[in-house]
């Protein structure tokens, strides 16, 4: 059509209503697969009733994830968490982004990092206690539930049973959910309007905390919210508080439960890299879960590297343009000239595509946690190979804190524990809005020495 602005950049067939979003929501990795296999170069797909334009390739990812030159907003490519996750860090662009990412740092100090990690260790040690031993339970939905009380605890600073901590997990579940809704509207009873129902309580609830946090909060994360400031002594408003603590939740919490399944099941499914992880795990065996002791469990690191490789908790990250730009493609014959991508067109990179490329890993299909050791470093063939937690500016800033509570988990599970699957063929993986097995990942907690 002449007036589309995107006609000079192919797609493939869609639904007239749908467009591509239940392609997608089926099965994205095939998608994306398929679009490839067919443009060799950019190509744009329809969603949400917006489309947008893949841009494939590592040197694709270099310039949309840095972008030194200022082209790509985070906050309008993140567009389905408007209206839930508003204000937090990966919703702000350029300098509003630096300065709240510099206050925010300062709650990931060393010192805080240490009273994270012993927190955890408590946490999940009491949550493990209660899990089911010999018989056969879904590890997503139990972890997912871990994964929550933690937020609860180590990052909210609640106790273990205080009578809030279902009423938030009830109102951040719904607030998630309403991120993936295909209603964008709130109206009465669909996924938004409870999403933004639910964000309303929780701001209610965190407003409540933060009076008390400022002046006499502990060492959990919410308080070191409260009480940050960058080097120039500037710190967060209440209601600035309020919109990155529930942003963080997500980051924390969702993402955390997905790689830790992820690892789980690779560990299940290579009984040899499991003992070499439990070695690791008991020659820590009496000692303190430390910032330092944690740091020498490099078995485990390579491990969960792998892991979060096969399945990232973010595969795919949204940008929108807001200038024209240009855009050769990585497969483009002689004298084709570049694609142009006017302003206002939200864009696409798929680091979890990428990371499965033969280009840079061998055998990028199979679990091989030894292609991060020194000797073999695939993941520094390029700079882009490797990221899951993304790059540049908005490259994870709790990236060191998700890798403790990997560990800290890895720890108190393998310490008495092994893990093998309860079912032969696994049911394979949903990946939107967060990777996670279709059948809960059926698994059995064995005697260590069984």
């Amino acid at each position: 059509m002449a007036d589309d602005p995107l006609s000079h950049i192919p797609h493939l067939p869609m639904n007239p209503v749908t467009g591509h979003t239940l392609q997608i929501l089926k099965d994205s990795y095939g998608f994306h697969h398929r679009n490839r296999a067919q443009f060799h170069g950019p190509y744009r797909f329809k969603v949400f009733g917006d489309w947008r334009v893949c841009l494939p390739g590592l040197a694709a990812m270099d310039l949309v994830l840095h972008d030194r030159d200022r082209i790509f907003s985070s906050r309008e490519g993140w567009k389905t968490l408007h209206g839930i996750f508003d204000g937090g860090l990966a919703l702000r662009d350029f300098e509003d982004h630096r300065r709240h990412r510099r206050i925010m740092q300062s709650a990931f100090r060393v010192a805080a990092l240490q009273d994270y990690a012993a927190r955890m260790d408590a946490a999940f040690g009491a949550a493990l206690a209660g899990w089911p031993r010999g018989a056969p339970f879904a590890f997503y939905p139990r972890v997912k539930a871990l994964t929550l009380r933690l937020g609860n605890q180590v990052l909210m600073g609640l106790d273990p049973d205080d009578p809030r901590s279902d009423g938030l997990n009830r109102a951040f579940t719904a607030e998630v959910a309403a991120s993936m809704g295909l209603i964008r509207t709130p109206l009465p009873l669909t996924k938004m309007w409870r999403g933004q129902r639910s964000r309303a309580q929780l701001a209610r609830q965190f407003l409540e905390l933060i009076a008390q946090r400022r002046t006499s909060g502990g060492s959990d994360f919410f308080s070191q919210m409260c009480r940050a400031r960058d080097e120039d002594g500037q710190g967060w408003t209440d209601d600035e508080i309020v919109d990155h603590f529930n942003f963080l939740l997500v980051a924390a919490h969702d993402t955390t439960a997905s790689g830790l399944t992820s690892m789980v099941a690779a560990l299940a499914q290579h009984p040899d890299w499991q003992q070499r992880v439990i070695d690791e795990v008991t020659h820590l065996d009496g000692q303190p879960l430390t910032v330092e002791n944690l740091g020498t469990m490099v078995v485990t690191d390579r491990v969960f590297r792998e892991a979060i490789r096969l399945r990232p908790p973010v595969p795919f990250i949204p940008r929108r343009a807001l200038r024209d730009f240009s855009w050769p493609g990585e497969i483009v014959p002689a004298g084709t000239p570049p694609i142009r991508v006017p302003a206002g067109t939200r864009v696409l990179v798929c680091p979890g595509i990428e990371m499965m490329s033969p280009e840079f890993f061998a055998q990028p299909d199979q679990f091989d946690p030894d292609r991060f050791t020194p000797d073999r470093a695939e993941d520094r063939a390029h700079p882009m190979a490797w990221a899951p937690f993304g790059a540049g500016a908005h490259k994870c800033i709790g990236l060191h804190f998700a890798t403790l509570q990997i560990k800290a988990f890895a720890v108190a599970l393998l310490r008495h524990h092994r893990v093998r699957l309860a079912a032969d063929t696994p049911s394979g993986w949903a990946h939107l809005p967060i990777p996670k097995p279709k059948d809960g990942l059926p698994i059995e907690l064995l005697p260590k020495t069984g």
